[in-house]
């Protein structure tokens, strides 16, 4: 059987405008970066091996971002299932703070195996995510803690370089919203960070290991 290795892609760089709260004290770039760190962590002690895509602080382009990953790809292919996973905070459009709030994730247009891996992140973020869930408030009815959609993945489909120019699977999650003044505060409490990781890596483990039911996580 296959070792598995997760590549993990920290979305954006200290250099790229916006991509931040409106009183700039959640910067998304930071909080990939130590998001990656920690997933990574998290992974290796459930036995996976895990690359970090961007070491550098600065934004890297998509296009070297997708070549890099192909280049892993390439190496790994022949001893491990190779998985990408980006990790990102969404925004609503505006400079101000939104009632916007919820999880995401994204895979390319048309069924491949990175639906699967999908699917099983947003079975996982039912689970991990219940406080968030059960605390959830927003005066826009339609809003909802889990963002899914009718797609058999139950996520949204998009054209992201990062997920369509990528030879392995590979997911983008949105994870909650960095202008809306309940989200950051979820995002930045140590609750809010394990909850996020512990999605994740069941999410990761639910695919990778063919499991009927979203795994356990201990620490």
């Amino acid at each position: 059987m296959k070792k598995v290795l997760v590549i993990l892609d920290n979305g954006h760089g200290i250099n790229t405008p916006g991509k931040c709260s409106p009183d700039k004290l959640f910067r998304e770039y930071a909080y990939a970066r130590m998001f990656v760190r920690r997933l990574k962590v998290a992974l290796e002690a459930q036995n996976y091996e895990v690359v970090i895509l961007v070491p550098e602080e600065e934004d890297i382009s998509l296009s070297v971002r997708a070549a890099r990953a192909n280049e892993i790809y390439n190496k790994y292919k022949a001893t491990h299932t190779v998985l990408l996973i980006s990790i990102h905070n969404n925004a609503a459009p505006g400079n101000g703070w939104s009632n916007a709030r919820g999880w995401a994730a994204y895979t390319s247009v048309g069924k491949t195996e990175s639906d699967k891996v999908c699917r099983c992140l947003y079975d996982a973020a039912e689970v991990y995510l219940k406080d968030y869930i059960a605390n959830f408030s927003s005066p826009e009815k339609a809003q909802r803690p889990i963002r899914s959609t009718k797609n058999e993945s139950k996520g949204h489909e998009d054209n992201f370089t990062i997920i369509t120019k990528t030879k392995c699977p590979a997911v983008l999650t949105e994870n909650l919203f960095q202008n809306n003044r309940e989200d950051v505060a979820f995002l930045n409490s140590e609750e809010g960070i394990q909850a996020l990781i512990d999605l994740h890596v069941a999410g990761i483990m639910k695919w990778a290991e063919g499991y009927d039911i979203v795994p356990v996580i201990t620490h």
